[in-house]
């Protein structure tokens, strides 16, 4: 057969179909991927939502959403990236939204296959009809793989798109063609010619469809002897349909696989001569007056009558659920002497799948945190464009909204002529007229009472005002809708409202990641709030919920209240709709962080019109703002942003200097006579790098010419250059190599053909053969390493050394292999006779302290270095003692890093607050201080106290300053020296908790260190963010932090710590106080535990003292453990401070200050034995313990709602999950305990207190004023305790993003595996037994876990440890159950765990107590047995 010059081989395919291999039964979907895939070319996927996936398997897809303009996006990157041949998967409804983009000349010109799979709606088959493409239509999946086939093989051939339509049918078994023979078919039929004649692209076609299978154009699936009827089918043509037509005996089926281009000589071809009458059957839920298929027909009507045919009919198919009815149906329409035009038979078909509505659903869930916002600030909301809109279709569109609006206004404008007729005939009484011209005068009334009046009045013109009484109450309008808006199709809607002037607002909520491939999905969006910008006379904003609940908040009311139109462009990213809120807030902070979502508000009316609420700008924005002259006073104004902008500027620079600066180190080597080494590491602690320039140390001293670097500091392209490379490298996570090493191992991973036959190396592996005790996770031991040197060694870089593997468990840790290794390789090298240099005495942190000049340090030098966000290694030691943490966000870490930027590094800073009680004022400052300084949150720690998180170095300063402008400080809030003391917050007993809560504080400044170097550094001279009279508050403070140094021998001044010394502890210290029968504080947990004892007249007589209680441990390291507090005896009230100052001196003097894991109280009581101890207590302090007074607790946990104490006053306890104040749009606490801390302050009466257990009690309420708190509190949800028992008694850590030993997510994460638990214990009847559960992100047991009954502890990210059998009072520690299980696991261990105990628990039986009784865990007695007894199949 020739076509256009070329010949096919007819046998071909059959050749092909030799290599056939048998297949299980398939789908058309998987059927038509076998052949895209097989085909190759660059693919692409559409969508209906993120969450749903296509139904196709192509391979290397880019998965857009139909919605956005998909096809737009593939235009464009067909026409800038030219592939030769292209493959869309999508389905029907997408291709209808995009049929603008298809009339593209990208479609025309370049070989793309599309194939779009149907819903019972053949529509949109016939829509595009008049593009002037191929169309083929196929109904197996045996057809779809041939006719898939046929598409490929036609593209290539006439360089053009060929559509392929298939509606889903049942899987089929069938032989899938051979991959290799689909390429040989397509290249056999590949030209470069294009084929104009519509008549040679249907021969053209026709001969492909008999080569491929013997199909024809239109195929005869049903028959009958000498038929009269013929029904020509654009549908399904099942074989139910098949059979019905069958048994009507006189009527045949004829269906389409070849629509475009259609032959009417063919199909009329195709009809045997008995046929007289023809019906048209359309499968379509769209009724139209002229059916498409039927025109097709009717154009050539000629050929049509001189066929003979005396009838031709149109019949619509909807959804036929009886096929021998609906033929029947439709067969006597036809017979019938005058048949009716366009029949329907069958019902509309269902709109959207159960997926796709599950999929809205969920987004729904997720956008619902901007809706609740929006209903918080306007009670009076009006969502135009709402879901429960009766056209529901239309409603998406942002015209919609606008004409509702329009709408509304002008019936608003019909009202007001109406009332003013009426005022003015004075048809209503005197008191209605009254109110209908206050209204009209001022627009604010009560309109309830108008349309009360109104019903009441007699006169029949109140009909036509009542029709439109809706519009007396003023409502606020939005619009709301999705960043689809924002592609080319939506645009007019936005560009309607924004040029509109009208007060109207709009949120666009944009759920797209920054992640996204930017190639080929999302460049297409417009930037709306840019485009309105530069419009003017919009007020526009950029915000992001779970970046900041306040701007977003701030954002809405300034929206409302701007005379004009406004946008709010929402930022909500999720790559699924099923995402879960931690997914959506790690997405935003790492595109704010980036710059990529900005955030700011722009008001036009304002003096300063641009406000930015974010430290990173995109260009786009920045150039806005160079044009508006804005950015310069940015930048002034903001240290941080100022430092960002300039980065990009100094980049140049930099690289010059330090490639100038690579250049002369090369030359200083080239003066040594050894040979080059690479000394590379990858390293998360400091262990790897440390060894890493140790051998670099040594290589220098034996005459190598060392270089020492990060092993991301290696180009890939750069390391077949290295001679001799070593490498070292700790092990992350789940066997996964520290961040600054999988730049350089991805790029390991991903080549093909890496030569390194020239370079000679070594590895050596940092890791814990008892880290992953279980034997399927044995092989996580030192992979990294592993994985190095298996890859080097078979891309054929030569051997130094053996692997080195260095194992902590070894009785010198990962020194006993190293000793061994660096021997070798010295001895590879060719320098083993020579010495090395001798190594410097490691910087301990007892060389930090001793040389710190009493807590000094360089860090004033540090806090005036702007060029970095961070300060020195020994000034992040030192800054601890000053109640300061550095940080980094690590949530964008491998962004930035990406990106060349510096960690997002920030500074915790935690208040000391003996006692923890807190005014109203120090409240407010502290809410204050996180909105200024911090990153607008609170947290209520698990030693009763706040912590400010996210707070830049320039904010540091002025963060203490206020706080002690307050009468807080933080001085010892951290460090190696008693911290912050604790005690209970007994909301029922004001006179006892008075007792302890001085006790604490008394204990607290006789234990403070006296160095004056805090009041020097933060709170001397006067600082730009100073308040008046705020230095006059810490300056006339009796207690807190020392103001002037001693006067010592020789008249000089000098810091004194007379009970620290220079040296400090060896490690941290902590008290606490608790009032039997509570034990809110973990009594237990701590170096000393006081328990009070009262007695009838609620004095506290005394306390009963514990010592040696501490949570920190290693993972593994069994010479670390937890370990309860042992009990000294009895001491009196009046003496207890100096009680404590003695057992904190015998830790001074006794504690291990060569090892810091093995430095706290615990270990030296253990070490010296408790009597030992005990005694040498009692020597420092020449009196004796009594013997303990009794005592009972009964609980570890708070008790929520409200109490009353005896004097009256009233106290209520609230929940605040893991301690976090924050602003959510389910739970707004942040503002309601604002709120209230301002009423008291106004009102002057109340405290709060706060919790070991992270709560926050609102106190000292008088009966007085007690209503309007109860008012507020409900308001903002603070009276919210209907709360399952499981997590009221939770508490967690903060782990991500924040701290920088977290393994695992923590404060984030365990509210969402709660959440996962109580419907199970809601079935087992559960909710209201109380459980303690505890989950931290490390072992080093921030949130106390190892006296919970149930704890988990990270082990790596996803990964914990899962322990059992803690005391519900706190008094005994639990043990390990499970090693470094995932949700599924802990889920699945736990439920039939709690199952069994509703089950067969004794009275009154406490769940860690009950997996005790039954075997299921033994219990720890003492914390160095911990390690004992742990399950064989943990």
């Amino acid at each position: 057969m020739i076509i256009l010059g070329k010949e096919i081989d007819l046998n071909l395919f059959k050749e092909a179909g030799s290599a056939l291999n048998k297949a299980p039964a398939v789908s058309q979907a998987e059927a038509v991927s076998h052949v895209a895939n097989a085909a190759g070319g660059v693919n692409f996927t559409t969508q209906t939502a993120k969450a749903v996936e296509s139904a196709f398997a192509l391979t290397d897809t880019h998965k857009l959403v139909g919605a956005n303009d998909a096809f737009a996006v593939i235009a464009d990157y067909l026409t800038t990236e030219q592939p030769a041949l292209a493959t869309v998967a999508t389905t029907g409804a997408a291709l209808l939204q995009n049929l603008p983009f298809l009339n593209q000349t990208a479609f025309k010109n370049r070989s793309v296959v599309i194939h779009a799979q149907l819903t019972a709606d053949f529509s949109p088959v016939t829509s595009l009809r008049d593009l002037g493409l191929p169309i083929l239509v196929s109904q197996t999946a045996q057809e779809a793989q041939d006719l898939a086939l046929v598409a490929y093989a036609y593209a290539a051939h006439a360089q053009t798109t060929v559509l392929h339509f298939f509606a889903p049918s049942e899987a089929q078994k069938f032989n899938l063609i051979d991959s290799a023979a689909v390429q040989k078919f397509i290249q056999a039929t590949a030209s470069s010619e294009k084929i104009i004649d519509e008549d040679a692209q249907f021969d053209t076609l026709a001969s492909l469809l008999h080569n491929v299978g013997k199909y024809k154009p239109y195929e005869t699936v049903s028959t009958a002897k000498n038929p009269t009827d013929a029904i020509f089918l654009l549908g399904e043509a099942s074989e139910s349909l098949s059979k019905a037509v069958h048994a009507d005996g006189s009527s045949i089926l004829l269906s389409i696989r070849l629509y475009r281009p259609i032959s009417v000589a063919q199909v009329l071809a195709s009809l045997p001569l008995s046929v007289k009458t023809l019906t048209v059957v359309e499968q379509s839920s769209h009724t139209q007056q002229f059916s498409p298929l039927l025109l097709d027909l009717f154009a050539d009507s000629a050929k049509l009558f001189d066929r003979g045919l005396t009838k031709v009919v149109s019949t619509n198919f909807g959804v036929v659920s009886d096929h021998a009815v609906a033929v029947a149906t439709v067969l006597g329409n036809t017979r019938a002497e005058k048949p009716i035009q366009n029949l329907t038979v069958g019902a509309a078909e269902q709109v959207c799948g159960a997926d796709v509505a599950a999929a809205q659903a969920q987004a729904q869930t997720l956008e619902s945190a901007y809706i609740t916002m929006l209903q918080q600030v306007n009670d009076r909301l009006t969502i135009l464009n709402a879901q429960s809109s009766d056209s529901i279709g239309d409603a998406a569109n942002p015209e919609f909204g606008y004409g509702a609006f329009l709408n509304g206004e002008e019936q608003k404008k019909s009202l007001v002529g109406l009332v003013q007729e009426a005022v003015r005939a004075s048809v209503f009484s005197a008191s209605l007229t009254k109110r209908l011209s206050e209204w009209l005068v001022q627009g604010k009334t009560d309109s309830a009472a108008i349309i009360s009046a109104l019903e009441a009045e007699a006169d029949e013109s109140k009909t036509a005002i009542l029709a439109l009484s809706s519009h007396f109450t003023e409502s606020s309008s939005w619009i709301v809708g999705s960043d689809s808006w924002s592609y080319d199709l939506g645009s007019s809607g936005v560009h309607h409202l924004v040029s509109s002037g009208k007060n109207l607002n709009m949120l666009i909520i944009d759920s797209e990641p920054q992640a996204t491939d930017r190639k080929v999905n999302g460049f297409r969006k417009k930037d709306v709030g840019l485009y309105a910008m530069n419009f003017g006379g919009c007020y526009v904003a950029s915000v992001a919920v779970y970046a900041s609940y306040t701007q977003v908040l701030q954002a809405f009311i300034e929206a409302e209240k701007f005379e004009g139109p406004s946008i709010v462009m929402a930022y909500l990213p999720y790559h699924s709709e099923s995402d879960d809120t931690l997914a959506v807030l790690q997405e935003t902070k790492r595109a704010v962080d980036s710059g990529y979502w900005p955030l700011y508000r722009y008001s036009p009316n304002e003096t300063e019109p641009f406000k930015l609420d974010s430290s990173s700008l995109k260009k786009e924005l920045k150039d806005f703002l160079d044009r508006e002259n804005k950015l310069t006073l940015l930048a002034l104004k903001n240290p941080v942003l100022a430092r960002t902008l300039v980065a990009s500027q100094t980049n140049d620079v930099k690289e010059k200097q330090e490639a100038k600066a690579k250049e002369a180190y090369a030359q200083l080597l080239e003066g040594l006579s050894g040979p080059p080494v690479t000394v590379a590491f990858a390293s998360d602690g400091g262990n790897a790098e440390g060894l890493a320039k140790r051998i670099g140390r040594q290589a220098l001293g034996r005459g190598l010419k060392a270089t020492v670097l990060a092993m991301d500091d290696i180009p890939i392209e750069d390391l077949s250059a290295e001679e001799n490379v070593i490498f070292v490298t700790s092990t992350a996570g789940q066997g996964e190599f520290p961040q600054n090493g999988k730049t350089l191992w991805d790029g390991l991973k991903g080549s093909l053909d890496l030569d390194l036959t020239g370079v000679n190396f070594s590895v050596f592996g940092l890791g814990d053969s008892q880290y992953w005790p279980r034997k399927e996770d044995a092989h996580y031991y030192n992979k990294p390493c592993k994985d190095l040197f298996a890859k080097l060694a078979f891309f054929g870089a030569g051997e130094i050394a053996p692997l080195g593997l260095g194992d902590d468990q070894d009785a010198d840790g990962y020194s006993t292999g190293y000793n061994v290794w660096i021997e070798q390789i010295w001895e590879g090298l060719g320098v083993a006779g020579l010495a090395g240099v001798e190594e410097p005495k490691p910087l301990t942190n007892e060389d930090m302290k001793l040389g710190s000049d009493y807590l000094r340090g360089t860090i004033v030098e540090g806090l005036q270095d702007q060029s970095t966000g961070a300060i020195s290694a020994v000034d992040q030691q030192l800054t601890k003692f000053h109640g300061i943490y550095m940080q980094d966000d690590r949530d964008v870490r491998d962004q930035r890093k990406a990106d060349g930027l510096e960690p997002a590094y920030s500074f915790m800073v935690r208040v000391r607050l003996a006692g923890g009680v807190s005014t109203p004022q120090q409240y407010l400052k502290m809410d204050e201080l996180s909105n200024t300084r911090g990153n607008g949150t609170l947290k209520v720690t698990t030693r009763a106290t706040f912590q400010l998180h996210g707070v830049v170095k320039h904010d540091l300063k002025p963060a203490i300053r206020g706080m002690n402008a307050a009468l807080m400080d933080t001085l010892a809030a951290c460090g190696d020296v008693n911290r912050n003391v604790m005690c209970s917050a007994l909301p029922g007993n004001r006179k006892v908790h008075s007792q302890i809560n001085e006790a604490s504080k008394i204990i607290s400044e006789h234990l403070l260190p006296q160095t004056t170097a805090y009041h020097e550094i933060w709170l001397e001279g006067a600082d730009a963010g100073d308040k008046p009279g705020d230095s006059a508050v810490w300056e006339n403070r009796v207690e807190g932090p020392t103001k002037k140094k001693t006067l010592v021998a020789g008249n000089a001044l000098a810091d004194v710590e007379p009970m620290y010394k220079n040296l400090y502890l060896p490690r941290k210290f902590k008290i606490v106080i608790t009032v039997p029968p509570f034990n809110d504080v973990d009594v237990y947990a701590h170096d000393i535990g006081l328990i009070a004892i009262v007695n009838e007249s609620d004095v506290v007589i005394g306390y009963n003292v514990l010592a040696g209680g501490g949570m920190g441990t290693t993972h593994n390291n069994k010479k670390t453990y937890p370990r309860a507090g042992s009990m000294m005896g009895y001491c009196s009230a009046d003496k207890i401070h100096i009680a404590c100052e003695k057992i904190m001196l015998v830790q001074r003097d006794n504690g291990d200050r060569t090892n810091r894991k093995h430095a706290r109280l615990k270990y030296t009581i253990d070490d010296m034995g408790v009597e030992a101890f005990k005694t040498a207590v009692e020597e420092y302090w020449g009196e004796r313990f009594e013997a303990p007074r009794e005592f009972e607790i009964k609980s570890n946990i708070d008790y929520f709602g409200w109490a009353q104490d005896e004097t009256g006053l009233h106290h209520f306890t609230c929940f605040i999950e893991n301690g976090r104040i924050e602003d959510t749009p389910e739970l707004p606490q942040k503002q309601g305990l604002k709120e209230i801390a301002e009423y008291m302050v106004e009102k002057k009466f109340g405290n709060f207190r706060l919790t070991g257990n992270q709560h926050f009690l609102i106190s000292d309420i008088t009966d007085e004023h007690l209503d309007h708190v109860k008012g507020l509190m409900k308001k903002y949800k603070l009276d919210n305790t209907n709360f399952s028992a499981l997590r009221m008694g939770s508490s967690a850590c903060v782990a991500f993003p924040t701290c920088g030993l977290a393994m695992a997510e923590s404060e984030r994460y365990l509210p969402v595996l709660v959440s996962k638990l109580e419907g199970a214990l809601e079935e087992y009847g559960l909710r209201h037994d109380s459980v303690t559960m505890r989950m931290t992100g490390c072992p080093n047991g921030c949130a106390r876990p190892w006296l919970a009954e149930v704890a988990l502890v990270g082990k790596a990210f996803g990964a914990y440890n899962l322990l059992l059998g803690g005391g519900y009072h706190g008094q005994r520690l639990n043990k390990i159950y499970r090693y470094s299980i995932k949700e599924d696991e802990i889920l699945d261990t736990l439920k039939p765990l709690f199952k069994r105990w509703a089950l067969e628990r004794h009275e009154g039986e406490h769940f860690g107590d009950f997996v005790i009784r039954v075997g299921v865990i033994k219990p720890t007695l003492e914390g160095k047995y911990f390690h004992d007894d742990i399950p064989e199949e943990a």
